[in-house]
């Protein structure tokens, strides 16, 4: 199924009329079609007062039909791509957006959260596909070294198992997990905040065409739209809500992906934080969120985030365990009997037996299978620490 180019052609256009996530355009949509929508709003109706204020005000200088047909064109002449809901790939999670709703929002852009209109995409991939097994990375551009190795390791191992790496392409966590993926080979997209055709931050305008060959760029915002502040926290909720989780890696005191994060909680997405050193100003928001956000879980690898966001009964972390060693696999006698040995002489069975507080035939069979285990070394005045078990023994 494919949208007719009047279905297109308004959607482009509304998208244009009135930022991304604005509800009110959205449930007119829905009640009487993206045309009929359109053409409501064009004739000063439909709408609130203030969304026809806004609709005034943007088609005073421009016609809102002739901005979307140039918007086709250029999006045509770059290789991209319109994708809209009529449009078999797209993806179909971010409906969940309709049932976003933020305790104690009082901004705009923690208000407007509802579904896309439309996205432009640049890449091969499609884009239910590749949202279909997808994690978000996240976290502070002013990303330290340890913020960055973990979100290096975290991008490639998700994409050499097989799963999306969804990030904002900005710099620190997004840039380190994007190259993650691009290293392990998989695939990675970029939710941007401005129009597909502009790299921002510029320094990552080589990262951006990688992830376009062979991965994807995707916005809400049509070619050549600048990336002005409030359109990043308006894109987080595509980030949040087209994967299956969000992993934060680091996140200052105030920071837009603590903001993703909470949104991917709100709809009922596994939010997921990466703890950092308690001395670091970039983990501050992350430590918060573990403790204010009931929601949120604490990960520290690739294993634990497959965890959260794999099917039930499958992809489970292994217990964090030390080394096994020798001495864990003996019993409380053979404990008893192995603490009773001096580090620096023998003792006699007898001793041995008296200091263990075991029978003599217990202490034999046990200094045996000691023995057996290279712990204990039998001398001619008796029996002895391994020089191995003597300098790991925790008495001094």
């Amino acid at each position: 199924m494919t949208a007719t180019e009047d279905v297109r052609l308004a959607r482009v256009a509304l998208t244009w009329l009135a930022e991304p996530g604005t509800r009110a355009v959205h449930r007119l949509v829905e009640e009487v079609g993206p045309v009929a929508a359109l053409d409501l709003l064009l004739d000063g109706g439909g709408a609130d007062r203030p969304m026809r204020a806004a609709v005034a005000a943007r088609s005073a200088g421009e016609d809102a039909r002739a901005v979307a047909e140039q918007a086709l064109a250029r999006t045509e002449r770059l290789g991209a791509r319109l994708v809209t809901p009529e449009d078999d790939e797209w993806p179909a999670r971010v409906a969940d957006l309709h049932r976003l709703r933020l305790a104690g929002a009082d901004r705009k852009v923690d208000l407007e959260t509802a579904p896309p209109l439309c996205f432009w995409a640049r890449g091969p991939w499609p884009l239910a596909q590749a949202f279909d097994r997808s994690v978000a990375v996240v976290g502070a551009r002013a990303a330290t070294p340890y913020g960055t190795h973990v979100a290096t390791e975290l991008g490639y191992g998700l994409a050499d198992r097989d799963w999306t790496v969804v990030s904002g392409g900005a710099f620190g966590i997004d840039s380190a997990a994007h190259r993650g993926a691009l290293t392990a080979g998989g695939l990675t997209v970029a939710v941007l905040a401005c129009g597909v055709d502009r790299p921002y931050p510029a320094g990552n305008t080589a990262l951006f065409d990688r992830i376009a060959e062979t991965g994807l760029l995707v916005s809400e915002w049509m070619p050549g739209a600048e990336p002005l502040r409030p359109r990043f926290l308006i894109r987080n909720r595509v980030i949040a809500a087209a994967t299956l989780g969000t992993v934060l890696v680091e996140a200052a005191a105030r920071s837009g992906a603590m903001q993703t994060l909470n949104r991917a909680i709100g709809v009922h997405r596994p939010g997921m934080v990466v703890p950092g050193p308690v001395t670091s100003a970039m983990s501050v928001g992350a430590h918060e969120l573990l403790r204010e956000q009931p929601g949120a879980r604490l990960v520290t690898g690739v294993a634990h985030v497959l965890e959260e966001v794999g099917r039930v009964g499958h992809d489970l972390a292994p217990p964090a365990r030390a080394p096994e060693r020798p001495r864990d696999r003996l019993d409380d006698e053979a404990s008893q009997v192995l603490e009773v040995l001096p580090r620096r002489k023998a003792l006699a069975l007898e001793s041995v037996a008296a200091r263990a507080g075991v029978a003599l035939r217990t202490a034999m069979r046990k200094l045996s299978m000691l023995e057996e285990l290279g712990l204990v070394i039998r001398r001619d005045d008796g029996y002895a620490l391994a020089p191995a078990a003597a300098r790991t023994s925790p008495r001094t």
